[in-house]
């Protein structure tokens, strides 16, 4: 791969996007493009066909997306789907008429079945019936997906299709209100500590399992890919490992020095048993993960103390507790 090739990473202010330009710029590519939202809105058809005539990337990383957990989903569905929709829409079908060589489309593993077997493998892709608290936002990932499928098919480009597992690290969301299980966890724990060591409350049993991937391991799976012409259409990305939530929080506890307690309210719901990927296609090619799960809590935990002040969704409440 040529490393002075233009590439335009869409989302690279994200905790995903930003990844990726790091990887990109420790492994020497020196041509990359990134805009923000105010500069190029990625619903605008227009704007990105001429932001494409304009620029003319030779590569296309798609990790610009609208999310949020299952309140939004659940509240915003025309949103989640056609913001979505758009959004890649116009990066794809703008890439393939602009004849952009490589795209890479990032997307996530809720486009799996939500009772498909354990661990979720490429082919149960649209066997199933996905999970309701976010299927808007499944099926205009799968829409993405079968895009670069077909344009694979019909003409012979390289677009590929990415599917990350749970993802965490510099840039996360830690908004209680719309956070994931890790980073609210982290937080929790870390405002229960400034607060004398407050008990923390938990949602479930803490028997749920879940795979955790540092978000700097899923760059790296994008340079892969970036320097690789993959055979397949899709790939999924993780560390093929999962832990209970009772033992993540009990790593997050070791990690941030809590030694409070922890109280699991078991009147609230567990979630899917298991969410396990099979990442044996990536693994047999050459990639696999690198972090293993304390070392990128550490990591991750370190940021947040170093940016508490510029994350302005963060707002920690001193001593109300």
């Amino acid at each position: 791969m040529n490393k002075k090739k233009k590439i335009y990473i869409a989302g690279h202010k994200g905790m995903v996007g930003s990844a990726v330009w790091r990887a990109l710029d420790n492994n020497g590519y020196t041509n990359l493009i990134g805009l923000s939202r105010s500069e190029l809105n990625l619903r605008n058809q227009q704007a990105v066909l001429e932001f494409y005539k304009e620029e003319k990337p030779e590569i296309v990383i798609d990790a610009a997306a609208k999310v949020g957990g299952i309140l939004a989903n659940n509240d915003y569905p025309y949103d989640f789907l056609m913001q979505n929709m758009q959004i890649q829409n116009n990066l794809i079908d703008g890439a393939f008429n602009s004849g952009v060589e490589k795209f890479i489309f990032l997307g996530s593993s809720c486009i799996y079945p939500k009772f498909a077997s354990q661990p979720l493998k490429e082919e149960y892709l649209l066997t199933d019936s996905l999970e309701p608290t976010n299927e808007w936002y499944a099926v205009a990932k799968i829409s993405g997906v079968k895009a670069c499928q077909a344009i694979r098919n019909q003409y012979g480009k390289d677009y590929v299709s990415l599917m990350p597992t749970n993802l965490y690290g510099y840039f996360d969301n830690f908004d209680l209100k719309s956070s994931h299980v890790l980073p609210a966890m982290l937080r929790k724990f870390h405002e229960a500590k400034e607060n004398g060591n407050s008990a923390v409350e938990l949602w479930g049993s803490g028997s749920p399992m879940r795979e955790f991937l540092f978000v700097d391991d899923m760059a790296e799976a994008v340079v892969f890919a970036l320097e690789n012409e993959l055979p397949e259409f899709l790939y999924n990305v993780g560390s093929g490992k999962d832990i209970t939530i009772k033992e993540l929080a009990e790593t997050i506890q070791a990690v941030v020095g809590y030694k409070g307690n922890i109280l699991w309210d078991k009147s609230k719901p567990d979630g899917t048993p298991r969410k396990l990927m099979d990442v044996s296609k990536m693994r047999d090619l050459g990639w696999s993960y690198s972090t293993e799960l304390n070392e990128g809590i550490e990591k991750t935990y370190q940021w947040f103390l170093e940016n508490i002040k510029d994350l302005k969704q963060i707002k920690l409440e001193s001593n109300k507790k």
